[in-house]
């Protein structure tokens, strides 16, 4: 499969946090967390496991399942104090620098916020996406 031509345009984050304020249930939220995952050059084994075999990342294939995003951010919506949940993914190949994700999330308090972040994230790098690391 030809990866290059899938790459998507980034999203403008003032734009969706624009978005998330003008919604009526924004009166309840008191904070958002935005997570932007990028392609870096220390591979994925050296950074979390330790593992330097020299090697350095060029870019990276990238794909992603849909339906299993959206069966997660719709868990996450069901947290404690959730109340605004946005995901972008790009896809196809992805140079040095490119935006992977962006994630936001929006509710009641800091914990409850940094909880869902983290649950939502996880989910998604754990059981939907396929990075596959050129070097």
């Amino acid at each position: 499969m030809n990866y290059e031509n899938l790459k998507k345009q980034s999203p403008s984050i003032d734009e969706w946090l624009k978005e998330a304020k003008n919604d009526p249930v924004s009166l309840q939220e008191g904070m958002f967390l935005v997570h932007n995952g990028v392609v870096r050059q220390s591979p994925k084994a050296k950074v979390r496991q330790g593992i330097d075999d020299g090697s350095l990342v060029k870019g990276m294939e990238f794909v992603y399942d849909a339906s299993k995003v959206d069966v997660f951010i719709e868990e996450t919506y069901k947290m404690d104090g959730i109340f605004h949940v946005r995901v972008w993914l790009n896809e196809g190949y992805l140079k040095l620098g490119d935006d992977i994700m962006y994630v936001l999330i929006g509710g009641d308090i800091r914990p409850h916020v940094v909880d869902a972040l983290q649950f939502l994230v996880g989910k998604i790098k754990s059981e939907c996406v396929t990075e596959i690391e050129q070097k």
